[in-house]
């Protein structure tokens, strides 16, 4: 498929409005997607290139080059992604880390809906192309259990489910320091942080976030945390945990100390959904599944149970 240029005239009811605003509206596009296309000098102005902030103009030629879409990888089986459970409504996977729910702009790696489909698994049609079966996900660097739906009653019923929060996600966390209280919640809104779309922050106009945690142990420079999710935001416990100054180890995007990772041999944070539970969508019996961390987590975690453990 070949890109595609458009030739556009200046709506009135879109004059003196930003170029990244108006041209959402436009072209019928995500702002994201705008910002992308004028941040790579495909939207032009009479010739000029635009910037996010230009309003506007009554009397301007709009010149929009639409790259082509990258072509999709193929769909590859991933090694090291276990099935923990499958009938004819849903299957539930243990996914490692490097691997994304599913394909996203600038992820073109492998994905829990590729190996699901290169492995012959059928799942359902609904939602977007992309990711469709996709009720909930796991960042990539994040390890643990996911529930993908393989019918459509599946996938409504799921997604309800988590929308209205009746599902059961908890995480083991490895955070730095002493967390305390042993026990608290964590309550505050998280919004993209700007720039780089990827990285989150707490914010006032945030969307509402609300995080229970129970220290485990106590370990060298260190705290195991259970964690009960009871939101889905973006990063929410990577967020939250380093908003009161004990980031995941390991996560160096949200403040991690990079000497200790490299000392502990971690390469991503230290976060793995271990227990996942709802009410079976098919016949209506409460099910939960569980799954241990894998080896670079426990590792590591071993290390700092050592007398001395292991300082930056």
């Amino acid at each position: 498929m070949s890109s595609e240029r458009r030739y556009l005239p200046v709506p009135d009811a879109l004059v003196g409005q930003r170029a990244d605003v108006a041209l959402a509206r436009l072209l019928g596009m995500s702002r994201s997607k705008v910002a992308a296309l004028i941040d790579d000098g495909n939207a032009l102005a009479d010739g000029v290139p635009l910037a996010k902030a230009n309003p506007l103009g009554a009397d301007m030629m709009l010149d929009i080059t639409i790259p082509a879409p990258p072509t999709p990888p193929p769909d590859l089986v991933v090694d090291g992604m276990r099935i923990v459970h499958e009938d004819g409504d849903l299957i539930v996977v243990d996914k490692p880390v490097g691997i994304a729910a599913h394909q996203s702009t600038g992820w073109h790696g492998p994905t829990v809906v590729g190996s699901l489909r290169a492995s012959g698994v059928r799942i359902t049609g609904l939602g977007p192309v992309e990711r469709e079966g996709i009720v909930h996900r796991l960042d990539v660097g994040t390890s643990g259990l996911m529930v993908v739906a393989k019918s459509d009653r599946a996938y409504s019923a799921l997604k309800r489910a988590f929308k209205e929060r009746s599902v059961t996600k908890r995480y083991l966390a490895l955070a730095h320091g002493r967390v305390e209280p042993a026990r608290g919640t964590i309550d505050a809104p998280i919004a993209h942080a700007g720039g780089k779309a990827w990285k989150m922050a707490i914010r006032p106009t945030g969307k509402n976030a609300l995080t229970n945690y129970e220290v485990l142990e106590y370990v060298e420079g260190a705290s195991l945390l259970d964690v009960d999710l009871l939101t889905g935001r973006t990063h929410q416990i990577r967020v939250h945990l380093a908003s009161i100054h004990h980031p995941l180890l390991g996560d160096l995007i949200y403040g991690a100390d990079r000497t200790l990772a490299e000392g502990l041999g971690l390469t991503r944070q230290w976060l793995h959904a271990y227990r996942l539970g709802f009410t079976h969508p098919g016949t209506g019996e409460d099910v939960e599944f569980v799954s241990e961390a894998p080896s670079d987590l426990t590792d590591a975690l071993d290390r700092l149970r050592e007398p001395g453990g292991v300082h930056p």
